[in-house]
């Protein structure tokens, strides 16, 4: 089945707050977005971010730029039917972030939590990291949680690929410096346990590079 398939398939048949990657609050990514101290109008992305409350969150803390990126339309339309006419502030893109045509240094911060972990082929891995590149400004920032080596190693009925915070550095190379990680356990709604590899990286480079 195609990656598309799959996910609308997914959010078609489950509500969001029954997946196991759900959770009613990101503690932690909103933690780090915050000490970043971003102007309100800086522009941030949420990759994979479709069904994800953070934006609820972003929303209600000021930020005025926000771009949610996710294959399934079905989760985008989720996310808009929740947050009603706020969600007119959002950009909503429907796409897969190995193959989207990213905007050109866009963005001061880029966010996934649980959907890098999903590509286990190198070359959607490489695919990843060269939007990543093409995306991000020079000294912005990327949080990325992926699924650790204690983690299941299936997810939503697919392989994934757990990390190490020296292989995700590996992964993202020279462009990006490591400045934070952290281990969280995230329990399912089913009650199953999954250690994620929460992990803050900067894009190397002046900020003044990406005008």
């Amino acid at each position: 089945m195609h990656p598309k398939d799959h996910w609308e398939q997914v959010y078609t048949t489950r509500l969001a707050e029954k997946l196991g990657w759900y959770k009613p609050r990101l503690d932690t990514s909103l933690a780090w977005i915050e000490e970043l101290g971003l102007d309100r109008s800086s522009p941030l992305i949420d990759v994979g971010g479709g069904a994800s409350t953070l934006v609820d969150d972003l929303v209600d803390a000021g930020y005025e730029s926000i771009t949610i990126l996710d294959i399934s339309e079905n989760a985008l339309a989720a996310s808009k039917k929740r947050l009603g006419r706020q969600s007119e502030l959002i950009m909503w893109l429907p796409g897969d972030v190995t193959t989207y045509s990213m905007p050109k240094h866009r963005f001061e911060l880029w966010h996934d939590r649980a959907v890098l972990h999903f590509f286990v082929d190198p070359a959607l891995q490489r695919a990843y990291r060269d939007n990543l590149i093409a995306a991000l400004r020079p000294g912005g920032h990327a949080v990325i949680a992926a699924f650790a080596p204690e983690a299941p190693a299936k997810c939503s009925g697919l392989p994934v690929q757990r990390y190490e915070q020296h292989q995700l550095a590996g992964l993202l190379g020279d462009e990006f410096e490591l400045r934070r990680s952290h281990r969280e356990m995230h329990v399912t709604p089913g009650g199953v346990e999954q250690m994620y590899l929460y992990t803050l990286f900067r894009r190397k480079g002046a900020p003044s590079e990406a005008q």
